[in-house]
């Protein structure tokens, strides 16, 4: 086996091994591609190549990184580096840490179907309050069989390669010569890792960050081809914190954007409920009258029942998600906040003082409770409502029967409902409540006695779609004839996106186009209103309702106001997006780089940048007085209308 090896010199026997893990690596694109290859609608092989080669960059620079610690010892110049123990210590530290990123990789395989991004460092934010993670891993390793396979096969390869090539101590009749090339080798050695963890030499090159990424792409959703899930952990694992912009003057960005609400109303405030409800993972896509025009006229869709309410309520021709996360929508729906590049609630300014919904309305006297079937802790949520002001929070803890759990998640859709209409008539109003649904979540499983009933269709979260429509349903018949359902406004959206099935959602206009339904029994919120809502709009149009006549701040837009420019926006990794005027601009490092007509273009192919100067300006201005207002506005700590 040795004779097979030309050269066993150590530093080229390091440099096989580097190059070894540079090619798994590249492995594990191809397999992320090839996983989620509908994603990436369009990738042509020439531009998977192109793909593949802006991805060494990333991978040199995590691979770097990762292997620290096995280039140091290997590099040493003493004899012992040859010793049969040392060497086996060696080993077992390349195969343990790369081994992990490799696994981190084939997470992503699936993780990337949720949150339409590579996975950062905020993912361990996101389940540290988890109670079920050894049941939820082993869950996901059974049901995506493939990538756990492709997984193994790539460790599998590691160790076998590794062991075909042994360091051996060179023969050197001159041992001053033979100690002073490796003291000498060991600057070299650092110089390229050097280089290798920047990105680069130059003097301008500052370390590569996510960002880099666009510039190997012409469609910047296929940022996530180029990058490896490492190398994103690496680069926010302890994420700086925002930088603040002046693009513009005060007087200028506040007519470009101004969240500052002082209400001048003239009719007396009205004390209606207000029942929110966000639906785990319900996209715009599964509900189908608001995709009459799918499938040739033909699509109906997995939600009888929210059709029929969107009959009788208001919606938008277009609505948007403010992120791709459970922990993104809390902060945006109840208080405004939107999460931009990384999670408002684990960001270094989590702990900022805001007016959230209930804070603002327990002012005019109502009673507030947040509900989630999911054991209390679960994704932060009972913190978060603790922090917008909710009195009280009911989860698995305070649900009675836990029989009625579903073994993973939380309590099923339809008995957690009919406990939430329960508690509604037990409260005093007016009351401000909201309700998180959990069934449809992976492993996207319906209670066993409703096997079989539900419509399924080739994603396998329609099914629970069917069931969770189902449980509103039940839950609407259930306080129909409550004393207090006349008087309340009904707010419906869902809290993210989840697997898509068209080709026209797979792109970062459809891919977080979510419901966002208001329904008042006997009022005149009803139709399709043509213009752009967003997640965070819910607070100021909820308060805009019910005539609150006191100042808050929201980063979201009143819809019931027709005044100015509809618009919504969100992030996706460091790529911003701005949907107004029926286009969708892509802005990364602070320069557009994608601009489309999402209504005209359907699949975002044909990018306007360039072609339409006068529009393009507008909507850079509008991101830009975003950006540069949220960005201060979170590091001055001024969320909140301060009393003089």
């Amino acid at each position: 086996m040795k004779n097979r090896v030309a050269s066993r010199n150590i530093f080229v026997v390091l440099a096989y091994r580097i190059i070894l893990i540079m090619v798994l690596f590249s492995f594990c694109r191809i397999g992320f591609f090839l996983f989620n290859f509908k994603m990436f609608p369009g990738v042509s092989f020439n531009q998977l190549i192109t793909l593949m080669k802006g991805g060494l960059t990333f991978d040199i620079s995590a691979v770097v990184y990762i292997n620290i610690l096995f280039i140091f010892l290997s590099i040493l110049p003493f004899d012992f580096r040859y010793k049969d123990i040392y060497q086996s210590v060696l080993k077992y530290i390349f195969f343990i840490t790369n081994g992990i990123a490799i696994a981190m990789n084939g997470m992503d395989f699936v993780y990337y179907r949720f949150i339409d991004k590579r996975a950062t460092a905020d993912v361990f934010k996101t389940f540290e309050h988890e109670t079920n993670l050894v049941k939820l891993f082993f869950r996901f390793l059974y049901d995506y069989w493939p990538a756990t396979l492709f997984t193994l096969l790539l460790w599998f390869l590691m160790v076998y390669l590794y062991n075909k090539v042994k360091t051996e101590r060179p023969e050197s009749k001159n041992k001053v010569a033979y100690h002073t090339v490796n003291i000498l080798m060991i600057p070299v050695v650092i110089a390229l890792v050097i280089g290798a963890a920047r990105g680069g030499y130059k003097h301008s090159t500052r370390p590569i960050t996510i960002s880099n990424a666009a510039r190997y792409v012409e469609n910047p959703r296929d940022v996530a081809i180029v990058l490896n899930t490492p190398f994103s952990f690496f680069r926010t694992f302890d994420k700086k914190a925002l930088v603040k912009y002046e693009f513009f003057d005060n007087d200028k960005l506040t007519r470009l954007y101004n969240p500052h609400y002082a209400p001048s109303n003239t009719k007396p405030f009205t004390p209606d409920n207000v029942v929110i409800i966000i639906l785990e993972s319900f996209a715009r896509e599964y509900v189908g009258s608001l995709n009459t025009g799918l499938d040739g006229g033909k699509y109906k869709g997995y939600t009888p029942f929210i059709d029929s309410l969107i009959s009788v309520g208001l919606t938008f021709d277009v609505s948007i998600a403010n992120g791709k996360k459970s922990i993104d929508a809390m902060p945006s729906i109840l208080a405004s906040v939107p999460s931009l590049e990384t999670p408002y609630t684990i960001s270094h300014y989590a702990n900022n003082k805001i007016n959230g919904l209930p804070e603002l309305l327990k002012r005019k006297g109502y009673y507030s409770a947040f509900f989630h079937g999911a054991p209390n802790g679960s994704m932060g949520f009972d913190s978060f409502a603790k922090m917008a002001g909710f009195d009280d929070y009911f989860g698995l803890n305070q649900y009675p029967d836990k029989t009625d759990f579903d073994g993973i998640w939380g309590v099923w859709d339809e008995p957690f409902f009919k406990f939430f209409a329960s508690k509604l008539n037990s409260f005093k109003q007016p009351f401000l409540t909201t309700i998180f649904s959990v069934s449809s979540h992976h492993p996207f499983k319906v209670p066993e006695k409703y096997t079989g009933r539900f419509k399924k269709g080739p994603a396998p979260i329609v099914e629970v779609v069917g069931y969770s429509d189902f449980a509103l349903h039940e839950f609407f018949n259930e306080i129909e004839s409550s004393p207090w359902f006349n008087n309340t406004l009904f707010v419906i959206t869902a809290d993210h996106t989840n697997e898509l099935i068209h080709k026209e959602f797979q792109n970062n206009f459809g891919s977080y186009s979510v419901p966002i339904i208001f329904y008042k029994p006997g009022s005149d919120l009803r139709g399709m209103k043509n213009r752009i809502a967003e997640q965070i709009d819910i607070m100021p149009t909820v308060l805009s309702y019910l005539n609150y006549d006191e100042e808050y701040i929201a980063f979201g837009s009143n819809l019931l106001d027709d005044s100015g420019e509809s618009f919504a926006f969100n992030t996706s990794g460091s790529t911003y997006h701005l949907y107004m005027k029926d286009h969708i601009l892509e802005m990364t490092d602070n320069k557009p780089i994608g601009l489309y007509n999402y209504k005209k273009d359907i699949f975002l192919e044909n990018n306007l940048i360039g072609k339409d100067p006068d529009l393009q300006l507008q909507m850079e201005e509008k991101l830009k007085a975003i950006i540069q207002t949220y960005n201060s506005r979170l590091i001055d700590n001024n969320m909140i209308i301060r009393k003089k």
